[in-house]
């Protein structure tokens, strides 16, 4: 990826949330960012996730993952689950969770929780396109939702670490 398509994706904003998932007594966890809406009725969401990472093969096994809404005041969900420590399989291990009925993972200190019955997959690039209705909503509090534009770094692909300053002052001239 070049330096200015990184900075491009970079710029996208987009929310910040931990995707949960389990097949009987393993359970994962993991940082999740490419997460949207993509239906009104049903409600749909669509997560794209990693084909090599431990939660892939979970989702892909069982049909069901938690996408956990990180807030403000739950940041340290999103630095716990991008951190090195959390890459190892039974991560929840080190946060409050409760099985939702279908045993989704659902985080306790996360602002809200979405468990989603997967209804199609698609294989796109390096990643797998889960496309989930939403079957419970399980709201734990008051607090604004952490976005891209909250942290110091993003990944789009790779990691980009943010410049401190708003743009470099280059352009079309426009």
């Amino acid at each position: 990826m070049t330096p200015d398509l990184a900075r491009a994706f970079a710029s996208l904003t987009t929310g910040i949330y931990v995707l949960t998932a389990a097949d009987g007594d393993q359970a994962h966890g993991m940082s999740a960012s490419w997460v949207t809406q993509v239906s009104g009725e049903p409600p749909l969401l669509l997560v794209a996730v990693g084909r090599r990472h431990l939660s892939h093969d979970l989702i892909a096994r069982v049909g069901w993952f938690g996408i956990n809404v990180v807030g403000r005041r739950s940041r340290h969900l999103e630095d716990y689950f991008f951190s090195d420590a959390a890459r190892r399989p039974g991560n929840l291990d080190m946060v409050v969770w409760e099985a939702s009925r279908h045993g989704v993972p659902l985080l306790c200190d996360a602002l809200v929780n979405l468990e989603c019955r997967v209804n199609e997959r698609v294989e796109v690039g390096d990643r797998t396109l889960f496309v989930g209705a939403i079957e419970t909503v399980v709201w734990r509090g008051t607090d604004a939702p952490l976005t891209s534009q909250d942290l110091s770094y993003v990944f789009v692909g790779e990691i980009v670490h943010r410049d401190k300053r708003r743009g470099d002052g280059g352009g079309s001239g426009c």
